[in-house]
């Protein structure tokens, strides 16, 4: 198996997602990618606490350059809709910075905080060897660095926006999809395009004010591997915490309902249980948590199977 390497720049940056653009690069099943990242904003230095404009990445092109600064895309040969794509995420290294925005436009949500115009920022340094970020007014958070966006193009022509997540991935801030995961992405195109930015060094769940600590990755190790005879009806992922199975809706009960179904069919498949059985373990042993509520008005919710929570006595091994 062959390793490659791309870097964020000319050529493989993009901020929208399409069947129509170009491959960076193109793999096989198997196949290991390195590559960097710039931050969503495209920047290349911190925002500034008093709003003024920053540095950021430039030529941007118009309608084409407007979302998530995203890496790619690569495509993998075979690859075909139908089909899955996994990625395994074998390390992350971030950058030297990041930052917080809350607050800075008006939505629902800041309204009913009572936070609208009264935009907030946190400037975080990342200290990758202590494993710490530390924002200007001395808080320190753990570093758990994530892709934010990991996603493949879906199967309408055209460019789409980065912002909301699909069934075939995008903008998922999954705080779980850490180092040693992997994602299994439902194809929808031809080569399966994928395309992967916006890091993150720590996040919540449910990202509630818009942005995590926003950063460059400035070193991602991924595989990627394709599985033929896989068909998925949406995002799974193998994580260090457990097994997760994702849903992305408009409505967050509809988000939930997806990755509720998910799961209870592979419990049912894992356990030979019917699917009424596996509802009832589930209801037992599975977490549902809030992905995001911020996405371009599309809510995520995973579910959350435990590494351990779910194991049988000794003698009935199945």
């Amino acid at each position: 198996m062959a390793t490659h390497a791309i870097t964020a720049g000319d050529g493989t940056l993009h901020g929208r997602f399409s069947r129509d653009l170009p491959p960076a690069l193109t793999v096989d099943s198997g196949d290991t990618v390195v590559l960097s990242t710039l931050d969503a904003l495209w920047s290349l230095e911190s925002p500034h606490e008093d709003g003024s404009p920053h540095r950021a990445y430039e030529p941007r092109r118009d309608g084409v350059d407007d979302g998530h600064a995203l890496t790619g895309p690569i495509a993998v040969r075979g690859a075909e809709p139908g089909m899955t794509l996994e990625v395994e995420l074998v390390s992350l290294r971030t950058g030297p910075w990041g930052w917080t925005f809350a607050a800075r436009r008006a939505t629902p949500l800041t309204e009913r905080l009572g936070v609208s115009g009264r935009p907030a920022l946190l400037r975080w340094e990342l200290d990758r060897d202590s494993g710490l970020a530390r924002d200007q007014f001395a808080h320190e958070v753990p570093l758990r660095p994530f892709l934010g966006v990991i996603g493949l193009a879906p199967a309408e022509p055209g460019l789409h926006p980065t912002w909301p997540p699909r069934r075939e991935g995008g903008n998922i801030d999954c705080r779980e999809l850490v180092a040693g995961s992997r994602l299994l992405l439902p194809i929808a195109a031809e080569g399966a395009l994928l395309s992967v930015g916006d890091g993150h060094a720590a996040q919540g769940d449910g990202e509630v004010s818009g942005t995590a600590v926003e950063c460059a990755m400035e070193r991602v190790e991924l595989v990627v591997r394709l599985h033929e005879r896989l068909a998925l009806e949406t995002m799974q992922a193998e994580t260090p915490v457990g097994t997760l199975t994702l849903g992305v809706h408009e409505d967050l009960d509809e988000a939930a309902h997806i990755a509720l179904d998910a799961m209870v069919g592979l419990i049912s498949e894992r356990e030979g249980l019917s699917r009424s059985q596996a509802l009832a373990l589930a209801s037992v042993v599975v977490d549902l948590r809030v992905t995001q509520i911020v996405n371009a008005g599309v809510r995520g919710v995973h579910a959350l199977l435990p590494t351990g929570a779910l194991r049988r006595a000794r003698g009935e091994e199945k």
